[in-house]
């Protein structure tokens, strides 16, 4: 039996009449760029995360570099961010000259902890606390952070809260959609992220008219009004109308995909727990309201490379979301950062292993996944 970590061909099958249709008329129209599509999808995507403004930009990496230079963030400032993400979090920071500075997460939900960005700012000193300038929550894997606390911290030090919620369209925290608790939300649309695209794209979110208006002259090189009426510096973040109709075919449907990712996921647990294996492999832990499950990530203690190889035997597709943590890879040496400064995060990279969730999956293929794995753990 094969099962992918993704497949997207059965999505695809499930709405291609529909996604033909709204292509050839974009086609047939010739516009290609921005236009009504993009202006749909902004509105639809601003309805479904209760928020005011979104803004279509070219991906998930552009949103976070566009909030970043909405919020004037640049040479000699600071972010304090998660140190186990996916690297577009952090390179966002260091591609705009400021410096990232990474906390340590909560063993349970891999997301960054509230308490290691609070330990952080009580170390600083007075120069480094006015460098200071913003905070990156990652909801990672399809749950959000502990946002009560994160928002109280930027609130007491005055700092702009940027969600990156890229692998958490639709997630809430205490009934609160992600990317509608801090001053912006970036979303990605790259195709194997709940919401995808057929190529790269991304959106920003804000409750803030005037960080609204600066998103839209950031996405088409800083003008304003007239095309050529450059008041600020931009830069090429515009989103593709084909890429946004496809995005806004796959919208109507996301509610019901993400309540198939969490269904499986629950059969995921209890196959688990029927096979004794829960003291041996640690489940992902439902914190928040409405985890939509980007990924299925658990916990072996031991042999996690090896039980990788293993399943790749059986033709069981799994990923490690992430090799390394952030602070020890060599792009960020300069930060120094030392092996053992992060022990959550470096645990976590060398522990978890992410297994197929997407919503088409057959439940003989989430039994064969965890009959594969139980046969390897208990040799």
């Amino acid at each position: 039996m094969k099962v992918p970590l993704l497949d997207l061909k059965k999505q695809y099958i499930s709405i291609r009449d529909e996604v033909l249709k709204a292509t050839k008329q974009i086609y047939d129209k010739q516009q290609f760029v921005l236009g009504p599509e993009v202006e749909r999808l902004e509105k639809e995507i601003a309805d479904y995360c209760s928020v005011k403004h979104s803004v279509g930009v070219s991906s998930g990496t552009d949103a976070l570099i566009i909030a970043l230079m909405a919020a004037g963030i640049g040479q000699g400032d600071s972010v304090i961010t998660s140190a186990y993400t996916f690297f577009a979090t952090a390179g966002s920071i260091a591609r705009m000259g400021a410096k990232p500075i990474f906390a340590d997460i909560d063993s349970d939900t891999y997301n960054v902890s509230p308490e290691g960005i609070e330990n952080i700012i009580e170390k600083m000193t007075d120069a480094e606390l006015e460098n200071l300038k913003a905070v990156i929550p990652v909801h990672l894997f399809g749950q959000c952070c502990e946002m009560d606390s994160i928002l109280k911290i930027a609130n007491k030090y005055n700092l702009i809260v940027i969600e990156d919620a890229a692998q958490a369209i639709g997630a809430e925290y205490k009934g609160k959609r992600s990317g509608s608790m801090g001053d912006f939300g970036c979303f990605s649309f790259f195709p194997s992220k709940n919401l995808g695209a057929f190529g790269d794209g991304g959106i920003v979110t804000t409750n803030s008219d005037k960080m609204y208006d600066k998103l839209c002259a950031l996405r088409i090189h800083g003008a304003i009004g007239d095309r050529y009426d450059h008041q600020i510096i931009g830069g090429n973040f515009r989103l593709d109308a084909l890429q946004a109709a496809i995005v806004l075919i796959k919208l109507r449907y996301l509610d019901t995909w993400s309540n198939a990712r969490l269904s499986n996921a629950n059969k995921y647990r209890k196959l688990f727990i029927n096979a004794g294996m829960e003291d041996i492999i640690k489940l992902p832990v439902e914190r928040e309201n409405r985890h939509v499950y980007n990924q299925f990530v658990i916990r072996v203690k031991e042999k996690r490379d090896k039980l990788h190889l293993f399943l790749k035997d059986y033709s069981i597709g799994t990923q490690i979301y992430y090799p390394s943590p952030l602070h020890l890879l060599n792009c960020f040496s300069y930060l120094n950062y030392n092996k053992g400064d992060m022990s959550a995060a470096e645990s976590a990279s060398l522990n978890t292993l992410a297994l197929p969730i997407y919503p088409e999956l057959t439940y003989d293929q989430l039994e064969y996944v965890v009959d594969k794995i139980t046969e390897f753990l208990n040799k």
